[in-house]
Parts: structure tokens; sequence; C-alpha cells
């Protein structure tokens, strides 16, 4: 355990309302992070959906506790080789007070695994997810109220798949602002979901249901980090996946619109003017504000099963750049797995998800994006081919760590 003094930032469940990995890819992109020593604004950033959810209440904690659980010790050897300095971790299952998080750090993180060194993490911010939180209403229009489909987000409980982000820096606590409560309904122009069955546009859900159906499917936070004198926003989510509904399409626009919100959110003037977080501050972010988008986006530019250019609105948006990361492991399992991949039309070497061969195949989904003030100097996804001994800690089906691979992205400031 640590002796360092740490600080996790909370959210209550009752309060209204990232978790950034960084990796470092095999073979020469698997550089050593940037001296901050020399150049106390570079910085190694992350994002990893590490699966860390579990099927009911009190089971994250209980793996957590031991310090011997196979897929966390595997996780956290992988972002201890990529030693980020901020990550962001999705499919986190949310716990009051942070005791997933500091038992992460405590138990795994901060222990070597499998001789890789220790990484400390002294900053932390959870706050509460829409997943598994009941909506009251049918959502699925199959006419039960219950189970996850009629939650806010989908969850077999309140928190699961829920998000972490950690920090070597200082997180500006007071500056968090977070939008787990904002309504789908008060986005101009908001893909509203339509009842194929009905001649009426955009009713697939009701009137008195648009009144409390939340946008983000978890959460959506502005979490400021301090680097060497800057600030960094930290944009950090994880939209809903763009399947399991039906003609309606209702999980595919919802994804749309979850991330046309940080899209919105990065522009200034008129377009992030109709914003309001859960303090009730309305608005976007400053123009000249830096910042890097986080998350499992679950959008690839050319394939899978996402709306027409759901992705699009990060990677040409004029404020944001795309590191473009890459790995020569997911090459190799496009080859080898075959299947979907052989039809794709995207690169498989930016894919960062593996995906069941058959429908979608592998994807592009995690996304490191920052904005153009910050200048990348490196960028690449923890994918080791097959003859990389770290390929282990990847693996296949069924995966010792994550469906999902780190993706990282080194940042200096212009300047």
């Amino acid at each position: 355990m640590s002796t360092r003094r740490r600080l996790t930032t909370t959210l209550a469940a009752t309060a209204l309302g990232a978790l950034a990995v960084t990796t470092l890819a095999a073979g020469p992109a698997a550089a050593s992070p940037p001296d901050q020593a020399n150049d106390p604004v570079a910085l190694r950033v992350a994002t990893y959906n590490l699966s860390l959810n579990r099927n009911a209440p009190g089971q994250l904690v209980d793996d957590l506790t031991t310090g011997t659980n196979a897929q966390a010790k595997t996780v956290a050897e992988i972002i201890q080789r990529a030693n980020p300095d901020i990550v962001l971790l999705n499919e986190f299952d949310y716990v009051d007070d942070g005791v997933a998080v500091d038992l992460f750090r405590d138990n795994y993180l901060e222990v070597s695994q499998n001789g890789a060194g220790p990484v400390e993490y002294p900053y932390a911010f959870v706050a509460p997810s829409n997943t598994g939180v009941p909506s009251g209403f049918d959502l699925n229009n199959n006419g039960v109220i219950a189970g996850g489909d009629d939650a806010f987000g989908f969850g077999l409980f309140e928190g699961q798949y829920g998000m972490a982000v950690l920090s070597k820096y200082p997180i500006a606590t007071d500056d968090v602002r977070t939008f787990q409560h904002f309504l789908w309904k008060d986005m101009p122009g908001a893909l509203l979901p339509d009842d194929p069955a009905t001649p009426e546009p955009a009713d697939w859900y009701s009137a008195e249901e648009l009144e409390v159906f939340r946008l983000s499917s978890k959460s959506h936070w502005d979490v400021p980090v301090e680097v060497g004198g800057n600030t960094v926003h930290v944009l950090a989510s994880h939209p809903t996946p763009p399947t399991f509904d039906g003609a309606e399409d209702r999980n595919g626009t919802r994804n749309h619109d979850e991330i046309r919100f940080w899209a919105d959110y990065v522009t200034p003037g008129t377009a992030s003017r109709y914003i309001s977080d859960d303090a009730g501050a309305t608005g976007g972010l400053k123009p000249g504000e830096s910042f890097v988008i986080l998350g499992d986006q679950n959008a690839d530019p050319l394939d899978g099963d996402s709306t027409a250019d759901a992705i699009q609105q990060f990677l040409e948006h004029p404020r944001i750049t795309d590191p473009l990361p890459t790995s020569e492991g997911a090459v190799e399992a496009s080859v080898l797995q075959g299947g979907a991949n052989l039809t794709h039309e995207g690169d498989p070497a930016y894919d960062t998800a593996d995906f069941a061969d058959g429908a979608p195949g592998n994807l592009r989904a995690d996304y490191v994006l920052p904005s153009r003030d910050l200048r990348v100097t490196d960028a690449g996804v923890f994918w080791p081919v097959q003859a990389d001994p770290l390929s282990a800690l990847t693996g296949v089906f069924p995966f010792p760590s994550s469906d999902h691979r780190l993706v990282w992205v080194d940042l200096r400031k212009h300047g």
C-alpha cells in the first residue's frame, strides 16, 4: 500500500451528477513516459475499458480486497506497463466512497504484477452512473417495467459498468462538472428514436418518459487536472453500444447524441449554450481551454452498427486532433480471426476492441482525442502480436483481461 497521501473525490449516489487508462504498445511505440522533470507539461493520457464490471453489487469489492484476482492482476499489469499519467477506466463498477477504486490502487496498481513496476495515482475521481437506475417506465416497450433495459442506462444494478479517473496530477475537485441528469430531450435537434409501427415521428418514448429520460447511459464528466501550471480538462464518458435494440435504433441514436454532447461542449457559442450540468451551471468549455476526450465511444468510423457519422462528430471537429493510434497486434488479429473482419472498410491497424468474429468483428471503439493546442508526440494501442510475451495479457477469447485494448497518447503543450 502506498504511504503517500491520496485523494479520492467521490460524488454520493444521491448527488446530481472517465476513467482514462494509458498503456505502452509493444515494440518501439512502447517508449518510456515523457520526461516530466525536464518538461512539466509532457503528459501521457490513456483510456481503458478494462471490463472490471461484475454481475452483482459487492462482487467487485470482494475481488479487489484479496489482491489475488487473476483478471484484476492482468489489467493492472497492462496499466503498469503503460504507466499513464492520467487514465480513464470504463466498466469499473461504481461503489460509494471510492471503496473499489481505492482497493484497486492499494492491492493491484501499487503492487508489482509479474515484474512490472508499481504505479501510484494519488488522485482519483468517481461518481454515480445511470446504469441500473430504475426509470419507472417501460423503456423497451415490451409491456413490462423491469430489468436493465428499463433503467436509465443498461445495468443489472446501480453503478454497474461505471467509470473512474486516476491521475498522478491534482484534480481541481471544486471545478469538476458532471452531467448525469441532463435530459436527452433538452439537446436541440436530438435524434430521438421513432417507433416504426406508428405514423408519428420520434415517438418511441412517450412525452412522460422524455421528461425523465437522461442522455448519458453512464455519465459525462469534465474533470480538470492541473498539470505543470496548465489545466487539462478530462472529458470522460462511455456511450451506449449502438446495438441490442430494434428497427427504432434507440441505442444507435442515443450513442450518436452521447458523442455529440462532447462535440457541442467543446464548441464555443450557441452550439454549447443549451448544456447544463448537475449543479445547474450552463454552457460548455471556455474558448482556449485544453481538453482530452476519453472513453469507449462504441463507434467505429467505417464499420459496425453505429449511426452514420457518429464518431465523425469528433474526428472531423475543428478543435479536436485524432492521433490515429495503431498496433501490429490488431492487424494480425484481423487476419487470423477472419469473419466480419475480412469485409471491413477500415484499416485494422486502428482497431481497439476484439469483438465476435462473425459480427461485428474487431472495431475502433476507444479514443484519446486531445484539443489542437496539445501537440501529439506519440500514440499507440496496447495490442501485442502473438509472438510477443506481453500478448498473454490481451490473449484471445475468453480474454484474461478485456475485449478492449488500452489506448494511449503522449502530449505536450504547444509553445
